[in-house]
């Protein structure tokens, strides 16, 4: 990628996303049709930009911040906060959508590594888009934001394993089971590290200038992520751990002020680099897939917030509203597909499928999800009117 390709790229994902944002629309969905109108694929007549060392590098990085900024909102007290609704919520949606997505991975792939990951894509909502959106449509107050930020907290939980299998499972047991085991061992040092490293990371960073403040983390951040990759995981569990730690530090809201603007950047060029791979003309492989699936997910996701918030004493329009907010999909349903895609033990074929399914998925579900967190408290009145009171006759 030259110079001139990356002023093209920032000048298309600035114009695509302000279009998102004037239709109320997650940017997600805008910055992967920028990559897939500039990319190799169809439409070749726009094919400017191909992918590259550089263009892997950037999304690598993308990767990184995106898991960092998650990894600062999940904390021990957040946990606590949300304890509640955290085992019931998280646990039907599990069993729910993860059922539902082996449905599409085995109707796909048959029984293989590819269904698991497919289902893995179709199960994990969008932290991002879901907290945007109900930043955006002032949900945050609402009761029933806190059994929504509960799933997204179990979810975020499980795809923490799911990110380093993605990348390197598909072995033999013997081998799934060592995977499983650096992977939680891995998660339970950072737990520990977030707890008790704390207090030494606010002395250490309080006493630093900016300039090497950013250092200090910065270097923590890449170094977390090095480290979950020579053990054979993800850059990306790294990474989350890293801002799992730091985010029990007293100068959280000050990591996160200073590299927010880093954050948007590197993730729209991941999902700008991420859309590069995205070939339409595969449509006819995958259509019936991703249409298989979008059914499925409203299914699912829509019953899920509805059952868990019935149970957990919430009225059926809070419920809905619950569910309406899990619709959307997209960073983990893209960094699953990215990691898979490197994985040698997927087959050349199943690797391209699972790329543009998840690209395609994407799109619809963040645009779909969208719609509906703006329109589910209309919808629900219209679903779940007010009983009217029954007026008794005098005798």
């Amino acid at each position: 990628m030259t110079l001139s390709e990356l002023a093209l790229t920032v000048a298309v994902l600035v114009a695509l996303g302000l279009a998102a944002r004037r239709l109320g629309l997650s940017a997600i969905p805008a910055y992967l049709f920028a990559g897939l109108l500039l990319g190799p694929n169809e439409p070749e007549q726009l094919a400017i930009i191909s992918t590259s060392e550089v263009t892997d590098f950037v999304a690598e990085l993308g990767i990184v911040f995106l898991l960092f900024f998650l990894g600062l909102e999940f904390s021990l007290s957040r946990l606590t906060r949300t304890g509640r609704h955290i085992g019931l919520g998280g646990t039907v949606d599990l069993v729910a959508n993860l059922g539902l997505g082996l449905l599409v991975g085995v109707a796909a792939f048959g029984v293989s590594y590819a269904a698991l990951i497919l289902a893995a894509a179709f199960y994990v909502s969008s932290s991002a888009v879901a907290v945007k959106g109900l930043i955006d449509f002032r949900r945050l107050g609402d009761d029933e934001t806190d059994l929504v930020l509960a799933i997204l907290v179990f979810e975020d939980l499980v795809v923490a394993f799911m990110l380093g299998f993605a990348a390197a499972g598909g072995g033999g047991p013997s081998d799934t089971l060592v995977l499983v085991a650096k992977a939680l061992g891995f998660v339970t040092v950072g737990l520990a590290a977030s707890r008790w490293l704390a207090r030494p990371f606010d002395r250490l960073l309080d006493r630093l200038p900016l300039e090497f403040f950013l250092l200090v983390v910065f270097g923590f951040l890449v170094g977390s992520a090095a480290v979950a990759d020579e053990l054979g995981l993800s850059e990306a569990i790294g990474a989350l751990m890293a801002g799992i730690v730091l985010s029990e530090t007293s100068v959280r809201d000050q990591i996160e002020e200073r590299f927010f603007s880093f954050r948007d950047i590197f993730a729209a060029l991941f999902f700008f680099v991420f859309g590069l791979s995205i070939d339409l003309g595969a449509i006819g492989d995958v259509g019936w897939i991703v249409a298989l699936a979008v059914v499925l997910t409203l299914a699912g996701k829509l019953g899920t917030g509805w059952i868990a918030g019935k149970v957990g004493g919430f009225t059926s329009r809070q419920s809905f509203n619950a569910g309406a907010a899990l619709v959307a999909h997209g960073e983990f349903t893209v960094i699953l597909a990215q990691l898979a895609s490197t994985n040698p033990l997927l087959d050349p074929g199943q690797r391209i499928d699972l790329v543009a399914f998840a690209g395609l998925y994407v799109l619809a579900t963040a645009t779909i999800g969208v719609v509906l967190m703006k329109e589910s408290k209309r919808l629900g009145r219209a679903l779940f009117p007010t009983p009217v009171p029954r007026l008794t006759q005098e005798p």
